[in-house]
């Protein structure tokens, strides 16, 4: 009864606490011109990203502030706010942010999915459409609630007590990026990519990303890491070429 009503209490706190909008990350509003397959595209940008200097530890998470959390982790677990491995960075969102205007692109009818197993969002990072559906499930025994912080798309808090729920929830503006968190467990929180064209990639562990099947073009390609920032290079590609370009993201001394 005590936590049942703690969560309700966190609820409330959480519906009506305000907080700062994240980046909406610049130009990349669908122009008017004509539909792009994007499979006809013959270009594409790959490449790594990398951090130099003084990489902050991995922080630790402890999940006791509920029983189903702390049995399904005794132990602490990382953070996956900053995961560098051999000074690769995992988790940036890389996308084309200028260059597309003139095109529009078929919405996938496929709902993207973000699941709450394990006391984790999944996927931490990832890339939406502009019109296509997000599917919230939830995966665990207990009680989360989703917040979405947003500034071009209309925010929502809501809560998922049972097992096996799911809602479906639609962005209808381009926006990097849009935060979801759980006021629940605190340390739960994702962040989505909301674009009105299919040219985004979230680096692997290994740091590296690509954007394939582009039309042939001049580009502003931005790198997003929820710690470090953002980075954006500009890239002119033609036909069949192919471009390998790097990030680097400069921390401490």
């Amino acid at each position: 009864m005590r936590l049942a009503a703690a969560a309700v209490l966190l609820l409330a706190w959480g519906c009506a606490r305000k907080e700062s909008p994240p980046s909406t990350g610049g130009t990349i509003a669908a122009g008017s011109g004509p539909s792009f397959d994007p499979a006809a595209g013959t270009a594409a940008v790959s490449g790594v990203v990398v951090v130099e200097g003084k990489i902050p530890p991995t922080a630790k998470i402890r999940m006791n502030s509920d029983p189903y959390c702390a049995v399904t982790h005794q132990e602490p677990v990382d953070s996956e706010e900053v995961l560098v491995s051999d000074g690769k960075l995992q988790n940036v969102f890389v996308y084309i942010r200028q260059g597309l205007e003139r095109h529009t692109f078929p919405v996938p009818s496929e709902p993207v999915t973000l699941a709450q197993e394990g006391c984790r969002f999944t996927p931490h990072v990832a890339g939406i459409r502009v019109g296509q559906k997000l599917a919230i499930v939830n995966n665990d025994p207990t009680l989360h609630n989703i917040r979405c912080v947003a500034a071009n798309n209309p925010q929502f808090n809501l809560a998922q007590a049972v097992k096996g729920m799911r809602t479906e929830k639609v962005f209808a503006a381009p926006e990097v990026m849009v935060r979801m968190r759980c006021d629940v467990h605190r340390w739960m929180s994702s962040y989505f990519g909301v674009l009105p064209h299919p040219y985004f990639s979230v680096t692997n562990r290994d740091g590296s990303f690509a954007l394939k099947s582009l039309p042939p073009g001049e580009y502003k390609i931005e790198a997003w890491h929820e710690f470090f920032g953002s980075q954006t290079q500009n890239v002119t590609l033609g036909d069949n070429e192919t471009r390998q370009i790097t990030f680097t993201f400069k921390h401490g001394a």
